[in-house]
Order: structure tokens, then C-alpha cells, then sequence
């Protein structure tokens, strides 16, 4: 029996990177897995790589209207929502010099705003004993040039989370939030300058773990399973940072 037996769980940005991949390990694990993503193509051959046991959505986290359409999705199926990893996010390269309003707000939009209200939107179908799951980055904890914004949105979820923890005990809702390091994902790769720079980028990125490497995706929905599962039943309000050693060594 795996780990998540009989368990539905929803992954936004589950189309692709970590995402996908913890789509990958979930459904393996005995979960039917709702995903959501803004391109409707890649989100219809992701969850054709997934199989029968994967629903996908198209949905903006984002888009409130959208969001409100994913959970209806959920509701439809009458298992409520055991598990919400709560990925999806982005951001680009920006120095304090440099920086716009509307890469500002667009940042803070979509890995703050949309990640709160997915939370706030799934808040009626969590069960009992439920589990949360944000992603966090290194970045909120390093002082990386030209990633001010985008660290602190995820500097602003890890203090979401710990709240949430503490409003959420009484149903015996979990909230955790993984803090993945640099990973080997299509965004990663999406701030080289060209197709010729991503191994050069991947290894500047190396350079900065004690484990020499970055991480594949594999490895972060490991983590990510532990969280959603029986596993870390007494963890919650937690980061879980999985860094090759980043921020720690």
C-alpha cells in the first residue's frame, strides 16, 4: 500500500519542474492528484504522463475566478482535498536598481496573493488531519543579488505558514512549507541567456552547494512526500529545507 492510499491531493504548477515530478511520486504513491497550470498544453501532456489517476485543471492561482473553478473541479469528485502542495510561483532577475512596479506587484501577485487564497480557497475541503505544503526558496534566507522581490514573497509565505499551522491545529490541519535549493527545473534553466548558457548556469548555481550540484526534481518530491504523508504527522508550522547544505553548512 503506498503512501498516500485513497488520499486526493492538488499540486498547483503541477505541470512541470517540481511540480510534476511530485504529480509523479504522489500518484505512484496511491493519490488521485489534481493539477493546475496557466498553458493548457503543457498541462494536457503532463497529465497524460500521469495517467488515470491525474485530473488537470487549467487555472491562474493568480486569477481568483480560475482558482475558484479548480476547487469546484475538486468538489465535483465528492473526496474532499487531503493534501495541497501550494508550488506554483515564479519570478525573474531584477536589482533593486532596476526594479518596476508591475514586476513588483506581478511577483508579490502570483507567489503571495495566489498562494493565500489558494490556501483560503481550499480551507472547506481540507479533512481532518489534512496536510499544507508551500514552496519556499534558499533565496528568503540568503541575501542573493538581483532576487530581492522574488525572496521576499518567499520570505512572506514562510511566515504565512507558521501562522497557518497555529489557525489550522484545532481540524488537526497540517502547514509546512519545503524550501528547495537550486533545482534542475525548465524555470531554473528559463533564467539562462540561451539553450548554450544553461550548463553554465547550472554550474555557477553548483557552485554555491556543499553537495556540489544542484538537485533533480526527484529529489524535492521526496521531501515533499514526506510532508504530505503519515510520515511527518508530528511536523507542522516547519521549513523543510532541502539545499544540499545552501543555507545551513
Amino acid at each position: 500500500m503506498g503512501q498516500l492510499e485513497n488520499k486526493t491531493a492538488l499540486i498547483t504548477g503541477g505541470a512541470s519542474g517540481i511540480g510534476l515530478a511530485t504529480a509523479r511520486r504522489f500518484v505512484a504513491e496511491g493519490a488521485h492528484v489534481f493539477i493546475t497550470g496557466r498553458r493548457q498544453a503543457e498541462l494536457d501532456q503532463a497529465a497524460q504522463s500521469l495517467g488515470p489517476n491525474a485530473t488537470a485543471v487549467r487555472g491562474d492561482v493568480s486569477d481568483l475566478g480560475d482558482l475558484d473553478r479548480v476547487f469546484d473541479a475538486v468538489r465535483e469528485r465528492g473526496r474532499g482535498l487531503d493534501v495541497l502542495f501550494a508550488n506554483a510561483g515564479g519570478g525573474a532577475y531584477a536589482t533593486l536598481e532596476d526594479l518596476t512596479p508591475e514586476e513588483f506587484d506581478q511577483t508579490f501577485t502570483i507567489n503571495v496573493r495566489g498562494t493565500v487564497f489558494t490556501v483560503q480557497k481550499a480551507l472547506p475541503l481540507l479533512t481532518e488531519g489534512a496536510s499544507v505544503i508551500v514552496t519556499g526558496s534558499t533565496t528568503a534566507s540568503k541575501g542573493v543579488p538581483a532576487f530581492g522581490v522574488y525572496a521576499a514573497t518567499k520570505a512572506a509565505l514562510g511566515s504565512f505558514t507558521r501562522t497557518w499551522a497555529g489557525e489550522l491545529s484545532g481540524r488537526g490541519i497540517r502547514v509546512n512549507a519545503i524550501v528547495p535549493g537550486p533545482t534542475d527545473t525548465p524555470g531554473l534553466r528559463g533564467l539562462a541567456a540561451g539553450p548554450e548558457h544553461v550548463a553554465q548556469l547550472l554550474g555557477q548555481m553548483a557552485q554555491g552547494v556543499p553537495l556540489g550540484r544542484v538537485a533533480a526534481t526527484d529529489e524535492i518530491a521526496s521531501a515533499v512526500l514526506f510532508l504530505a504523508s503519515d510520515q511527518s504527522s508530528f511536523v507542522t508550522g516547519s521549513e523543510l529545507f532541502a539545499d544540499g547544505g545552501e543555507v545551513h553548512v
